[in-house]
């Protein structure tokens, strides 16, 4: 009886030790699948923070890409030549002539032919000219592009003498204009052309904007 008791003693002993042994293994289990899970999820926010860190370095790579004037819009340089010319001409010719401080290949077609240079010739330029044979007008400002200067010179000089063939023969104080046409260089290089009544004022105006 006392042997058989033991037996059963025994038994029960050895069943509670096994479901203490396995409710150990489980607690483990969960205990390494909770920090696989954390490491994970940390491991997982790192990685979303690089990339966000990343991206917000790219977006900002970007923006500050941005800052500079896209290719079509005026150049700083481009900007001081046009408020030059405003400012040595009176208020009635800054009205009715307008300037421009762009060249576009397509959209500039004719503008480009008639000055005999286009925007890969120029750094900078601001231009105001007649584009109808009613006037004899002409004036602009330009840097041209390294090893360009020949180019740019040979244009200004080759619309003075286009405007005085056009108005010779028909328009004689226009052609009287155009015959007194400046095409000056400056110790910097820029260029001036200047072929409008009173061109010596206006081209002194130009000068004293420019190195004001």
């Amino acid at each position: 009886m006392m042997k058989l008791y033991w037996k059963k003693a025994a038994a029960l002993m050895l069943a509670l030790s096994m479901v203490a042994a396995m409710a150990a293994c489980g607690s483990n289990d969960a205990s390494s699948s909770s920090s696989s899970s954390q490491s994970s999820q940390s491991s997982s926010a790192v990685e979303s923070t690089s990339e966000s860190s990343t991206g917000e370095s790219s977006s900002q790579e970007s923006s500050s890409e941005g800052e500079s004037a896209p290719a079509g819009e005026t150049s700083e340089l481009a900007q001081k030549y046009a408020d030059a010319i405003t400012a040595a001409r009176d208020d009635e010719m800054n009205e009715v002539m307008p300037i421009q401080t762009t060249l576009d290949a397509e959209k500039d077609a004719y503008l480009i032919e008639l000055l005999g240079f286009g925007p890969d010739d120029v750094e900078a330029a601001a231009i105001s000219v007649s584009m109808i044979n009613v006037k004899a007008y002409g004036v602009a400002v330009v840097k041209p592009a390294e090893g360009h200067e020949d180019v740019v010179k040979a244009g200004l000089e080759g619309f003075v003498e286009y405007q005085k063939k056009s108005f010779e023969q028909y328009l004689a104080d226009q052609y009287e204009v155009a015959k007194a046409a400046r095409v000056e260089t400056l110790e910097d290089g820029t260029m001036i052309l200047v072929m409008c009544e009173d061109q010596d004022t206006v081209y002194d105006g130009i000068v004293s904007a420019l190195n004001g």
